[in-house]
């Protein structure tokens, strides 16, 4: 093992001192958030037309919700109680999108529910909140109080709004726990796709210049191979972990400093200054922050991190063993450096279903395919974070440490297996490789 961990000292002191590593650590995050301010700053350009009912059995809005020349809501209203199911069905009712309920408690205890037949976007949502409490606001000030509009705003709390799913009004579905297993999934893979192509390209290069040679000489192949796929992947924890520094740090300063808020009471002061907006461009430019505000929302907020985070590190661990002797393999058994990029296809190949199959976990979470996926080892560390995000229900959470067994045991016997065709193969240049030549080296006692 002391052989080893020299290996991976020189792997690692090699790779994180480079020129490439540390360009890669800082404009790799940079790049991301760049992207992130740009799709909420600039994108949603193609917009939702709604066509919303009113119920008002009260009359209390007086039939007035003013939208601010936004052409993308048009309201309707009915001056009595309608059913969540005549909604629902009734043919006269199925030209709106959604339904907003307004009760005669509205003004103080501030709560309304708006019923929709497609989930509206989050800045449709905004802004139907938005038109919705501005008439609320003038009719409590002109009912309750004496103050001018400026100086109640000071001092009011925002409407309490809650969009649910007609077809589901008591919100017990939601794929948003499912999108952070997925995007725990999809960074493991990243990182062993970026790292497991690092060490191919590295045995690749010590194989065609003769520097392996001279390694063998001094230290045993297995550990020789341990210890380049050890300080590799200490090499892509480091850079991960540089890389949630500065994302982390970066979304908080978007939500502080550029991406304000609207619903929150704090900033109202932001909300004070949309009311002389006459803009729909710089209206929608202000909505974005709370679409914003709900991707962050996802991020610090619906992860249990303890859980998450535990198993995440579980799973990139063993995960990245298991890729990574299939890269060196492929790099060791190879006739040369052209030859690898070759053979190294199918493992792509297989990065991107497994990506599929992710996307098809998230709606599908207790299909036959996802079930046999979280066992697979090669498709196991993304569908086990979906699986985790979304909660293993009563009498299954065996199935969790039954996935991480597999996966172990699978990376400790592609490690032994790679370490044959590493030691039969490495030494061997400008052949042409065949599948009967690996199942001889494969046989061969170390």
């Amino acid at each position: 093992m002391r052989n080893s961990w020299v290996i991976a000292m020189r792997e690692l002191k090699e790779r994180i001192f480079t020129r490439s590593f540390i360009w890669m650590s800082i404009l790799g995050p940079l790049s991301v958030l760049l992207l992130i301010y740009f799709l909420f700053q600039y994108g949603g350009t193609s917009k939702q037309r709604w066509q919303v009912l009113v119920t008002d059995p009260t009359g209390l809005l007086e039939n007035k919700i003013y939208t601010n020349r936004d052409h993308t809501i048009e309201y309707a209203f009915l001056n009595t109680y309608l059913d969540i199911e005549d909604f629902k069905q009734g043919n006269r009712y199925q030209q709106y999108d959604a339904m907003v309920e307004v009760n005669e408690k509205v003004l103080t205890n501030k709560v309304s529910y708006v019923f929709y037949r497609e989930k509206p976007s989050v800045r449709m949502q905004t802004k139907i909140q938005f038109n919705l409490e501005r008439r609320i606001e003038e009719l409590m000030i002109d009912q309750f109080t004496n103050l001018k509009i400026t100086d109640f705003r000071r001092i009011k709390q925002p409407l309490n709004i809650g969009f649910r799913d007609v077809n589901d009004p008591t919100d017990e579905s939601s794929d948003l726990r499912a999108w952070v297993g997925f995007f725990f999934g999809a960074v493991i893979i990243l990182f062993i796709f970026l790292f497991g192509m690092t060490i191919l390209r590295s045995i690749s290069r010590e194989k065609s210049n003769r520097i392996v040679e001279v390694l063998l000489a001094a230290v045993p192949a297995r550990q020789l191979l341990l210890g380049k796929v050890f300080g590799i992947g200490l090499a892509a924890f480091i850079q991960f972990f540089i890389w949630v520094a500065i994302i982390g740090a970066g979304l908080f300063y978007f939500r502080e400093n550029i991406f304000i808020d609207l619903s929150d009471a704090a900033n109202w002061k932001y909300l004070q200054a949309t009311a002389e907006v006459q803009q729909q461009i710089q209206m929608d430019q202000l909505f974005s922050a709370r679409e914003y505000n709900e991707f962050v929302g996802l991020i610090y907020e619906r992860i249990h991190f303890g859980v998450m985070l535990s198993y995440f590190f579980l799973f990139f661990i063993a995960g990245y063993f298991f890729y990574a002797t299939f890269f060196a393999a492929i790099g060791a058994t190879s006739g040369s450096e052209s030859d690898g990029q070759q053979f190294v296809l199918p493992l792509i190949f297989i990065l991107a279903a497994t990506l599929l199959i992710g996307y098809f976990a998230i709606y599908e979470p207790e299909s036959t395919l996802t079930s046999w996926a979280s066992f697979i080892p090669f498709t196991s560390p993304m569908i086990v974070m979906i699986k985790l995000a979304l909660g293993y229900s009563d009498g299954t959470g065996y199935q969790l440490f039954l996935s991480l067994l597999i996966l172990t045991i699978s990376a400790l016997l592609m490690l032994v297996l790679a370490g044959r065709l590493y030691k039969n193969g490495i030494l061997k240049f400008g052949h042409q490789v065949r599948l009967m030549d690996i199942m001889q080296w494969l046989k061969k006692d170390l």
